[in-house]
């Protein structure tokens, strides 16, 4: 770890703050820091704070050992300092946190105090970097801190060609290649993730427009728009441009194709493919073929009971179902909301 040690250089020494009360005992241990400095604690509020610390003292007490040394060591004195006072509070300032965090988080990881390693995690994400998140993202996995840890690589995948060039990474790359290629695999998933997203989407897209052309399919074939309608209806009507459906227009000009084509019989016009795959979808998700004024609705329905081989078709069907679905629901919160606003 290349950035962890140079905080500390300059610092002025912390001095525990111990609380004081008429009834507080004496202090019964000695915390030896390196470098043995040490300073006085009561074993009992270590104890309450840290089941690590309680196990340790237990110990001793069950073996009846007359040493009162309790050695927190391979951290600087002040984040010790730091530690103790919080074992006895539970506060811990947001300048001591700004300084210490690092040494405060693996404290808080090896002598289990949970509230203090989230609070020590929070403030390392705050401040997390393209400098320093290959140093933090080693102490997040030595310390199970999950949240930095994802926060971690998450700015790597961000960033990478910054933090590439960065001392970090270099050092990385010379000491822990299992963690470069940890890294690189979770780069790899994100980009895979990200594109099965957009596909998600797209594909999302393409059903609500097919949901949408189902729709507009119905409204030619029922109510009739500009010059196509149903049999029974007079065409030659002067009607508006549609403004129900985006689709609408090419929909008519399709159905006019349709209707004039001479390949179409032969199966060599692909836009009359296009109409036929239409009328197919509609039929495979009309609910009332024998009142539907869809052309060939029924039959197609009739033809699907016999054939029911196809699965990508069954799987396009269900999609444009759900699709349709979810406009419905979507239509009925907008009315309601604007019902509720003209109230």
């Amino acid at each position: 770890m290349v950035q962890l040690k140079r905080k500390l250089s300059g610092q002025k020494r912390v001095k525990p703050v111990l609380p004081v009360s008429g009834e507080m005992p004496e202090p019964d241990v000695q915390v030896v820091t390196t470098g043995g400095l040490a300073f006085p604690a009561h074993s009992k509020i270590l104890s309450m704070a840290s089941p690590v610390l309680e196990n340790i003292i237990e110990r001793r007490r069950k073996r009846r050992s007359s040493d009162r040394k309790l050695p927190i060591l391979g951290v600087p004195y002040n984040a010790v300092a730091v530690f103790i006072q919080y074992l006895y509070s539970f506060k811990c300032s947001e300048e001591h946190m700004e300084d210490y965090g690092i040494h405060l988080l693996a404290l808080a990881h090896v002598y289990s105090v949970a509230q203090l390693k989230q609070s020590c995690s929070k403030v390392l994400r705050r401040n997390l970097n393209v400098n320093n998140v290959v140093d933090m993202l080693q102490l997040a996995r030595l310390c199970d801190a999950s949240d930095l840890y994802l926060d971690c690589m998450r700015l790597l995948s961000r960033h990478f060609k910054a933090v590439e060039a960065s001392e970090g990474w270099k050092f990385l790359q010379n000491n822990d290649p299992y963690l470069e290629l940890e890294i690189l695999q979770f780069i790899d998933e994100a980009e895979s993730r990200k594109k099965r997203r957009k596909r998600h989407i797209a594909d999302n897209k393409l059903y609500a427009q097919l949901s949408e052309a189902m729709d507009c399919l119905e409204h030619i074939c029922s109510e009739g728009c500009t010059s196509v309608g149903p049999y029974d209806m007079d065409p030659s009507k002067h009607k508006s441009p549609c403004s129900k459906f985006s689709t609408c227009q090419g929909i008519q000009l399709l159905i006019k194709h349709f209707g004039a084509c001479k390949d179409r019989v032969n199966g060599g016009c692909s836009r009359c493919k296009r109409m036929w795959q239409l009328f197919k979808l509609h039929s495979s998700i009309c609910d009332r073929p024998d009142e539907c004024r869809v052309p060939l609705c029924r039959q197609f329905k009739l033809k699907a009971r016999q054939d029911r081989g196809d699965a990508l078709w069954r799987l396009l069907v269900r999609k444009v179902t759900v699709a349709k679905a979810m406009s419905s629901l979507s239509f009925l919160k907008s009315s309601s909301s604007t019902a509720a606003a003209l109230k």
